[in-house]
Parts: C-alpha cells; sequence; structure tokens
C-alpha cells in the first residue's frame, strides 16, 4: 500500500523539492536532535558566539596524559554518542571531528570537552544544515577514498599513545550523484581496501533489485584515489606491476578485487 511521501525518518526530516527542469532535489536534516545537542552543552542562548568549521584545522586530539580531567559540566558520552548519529544520518562533514572525541571516550580531558564545545558553536551556526542530495541516472557508484601518513605523529605523545604513528583514512561512496557511506578512521587496513570491501555488497545489493524490476542503473564504479607518497619503494610497488618475494602479501590482499 503506498502511504504517500515520508517526510520523517528515525528523527530525520526528509523534503523534496521539484525544479523547473522537473530535477528532484532531497535535503535530510535533523533540526531537533542538534537542538537537544545544544541544550545539552548549554549553547541554546542568542548571545552564544558560533564557528565557521567543526574544529581546529591546526589541532589534533591527543590524549592530553598530563591535562586536567573533563569537568563533567555536560554530559560527555550521551552528547558524543547523538553527533555519531548525527554524523551519520545527514552531516558526513563531522566524521572526522567526531572519531577524534570518540576515542577518547574513556578518559576524556579538558581539550577533549573544549573541542566538543567547539562543534556545538559550529552547530549553531548550521543547525539547518544537511544533506543535499540530486539523484541522476547518469552516475552509478562513485568510491572516493583518501589517507594521511601518520597524520597524528606527535613526539611527546608517541611513547604514551602508539596510535599516534597510525594513520587516518576517510571514504565517501556515492549512488547515483548521492553518498550512501561515509567514514573518518585510524586505519587497520589499507584505505582503498577498506572502501571496495563496502561497495562491492552494494552492488550486489543494485543487481537483486534491478533482478526484482526496480529501475536501477547499473554499470561499473568509477574508483577516485589520489594518493600523496613520498617514499621511493612504496611508489615503484604501486606503478610497477612485478611481485617480489618480500611483497607477496600485497598479490593476496588485492587479488580478491580483481575480479571486480
Amino acid at each position: 500500500m503506498d502511504e504517500g511521501d515520508v517526510s520523517d525518518f528515525l528523527g530525520v526530516k526528509i523534503e523534496r523539492k521539484i525544479g523547473p527542469d522537473g530535477q528532484t532535489t532531497i535535503h535530510l536534516t535533523q533540526p531537533h536532535l542538534i537542538n537537544s545537542i545544544l541544550k545539552d552543552l548549554q549553547l541554546d542562548h542568542e548571545t552564544t558566539s558560533s564557528k565557521p568549521a567543526p574544529m581546529s584545522s591546526s589541532r589534533i586530539l591527543f590524549r592530553h596524559s598530563s591535562s586536567k580531567p573533563f569537568d563533567g559540566h555536560f554530559h560527555y558520552r550521551s552528547v558524543l554518542g547523538r553527533l555519531e548519529y548525527l554524523l551519520a544520518c545527514s552531516r558526513p562533514e563531522l566524521a572526522y571531528s567526531v572519531h577524534q572525541f570518540a576515542r577518547f571516550l574513556s578518559d576524556p580531558k579538558v581539550e577533549h570537552g573544549k573541542a566538543i564545545m567547539w562543534i556545538g558553536k559550529y552547530l549553531l551556526a548550521t543547525r539547518d544544515k544537511g544533506i543535499i542530495m540530486t539523484p541522476n541516472d547518469s552516475e552509478s557508484f562513485k568510491v572516493s577514498v583518501d589517507a594521511n601518513f601518520c597524520g597524528n605523529w606527535d613526539q611527546s605523545e608517541a611513547a604514551e599513545d602508539a596510535n599516534t604513528a597510525r594513520s587516518r583514512h576517510g571514504f565517501l561512496i556515492s549512488y547515483a550523484g548521492c553518498p550512501l557511506m561515509w567514514k573518518s578512521k585510524m586505519q587497520t587496513e589499507i584505505a582503498l581496501s577498506e572502501a571496495l570491501r563496502l561497495v562491492i555488497p552494494l552492488m550486489d545489493l543494485m543487481k537483486e533489485l534491478k533482478g526484482q524490476g526496480f529501475p536501477i542503473t547499473e554499470s561499473i564504479p568509477k574508483i577516485f584515489c589520489k594518493v600523496y607518497e613520498d617514499n621511493s619503494g612504496a611508489l615503484e610497488i604501486a606503478t610497477v606491476f612485478k611481485l617480489r618475494p618480500r611483497t607477496k602479501h600485497l598479490n593476496t590482499r588485492f587479488h580478491h578485487f580483481r575480479q571486480y
């Protein structure tokens, strides 16, 4: 039974507009959730200043082991949980900053509390913003990935936090011009490898839907991956197709993707 278009789903507000050219635009927002976060952070006042970005671009969060503990003037775990739901549903630009806070959930320090207040001030200025989807039939899957090389490295923290030596990666998987999945996390696998593992079941799902009669656009996924590298050995492995005894694990790792 057709009950019409949905306007709200699990707290996500869904607005549809049709332009003069007949193109449908879908806007996903979560203003009620943002308002509850701002209330808990005590930022729901007209005099509160806002921020133009989710976090400082010049500072990376560490354990800050020698700093004072977070004073608990808001419920750190509760606010973090709602921020994670917000980024998962309608605000992918928060993925990097929110994951930074989540890493220190067990022992937050003053710096971590200030960082959450910063993101709250950013939400204050953007509470009515969210994902804007403009579906089109000209594209199938797109996988965009990027990674830094030990971007969290800090010599003063390295002795107590081995994660400062780990790289971070992020990816965005979209279909028909609309984002489906996104993530920012510390690496346990090669960035492109994890992104492709996630897009393969999505491809299979689209094939199944097409087999059931849904008007699905199906084509070979376009993979976009820009890598910045200054290691001559890594560059040679990436550009010269040659298997070596010491790099046979690479062949094992990526052989799975060749059939796709």
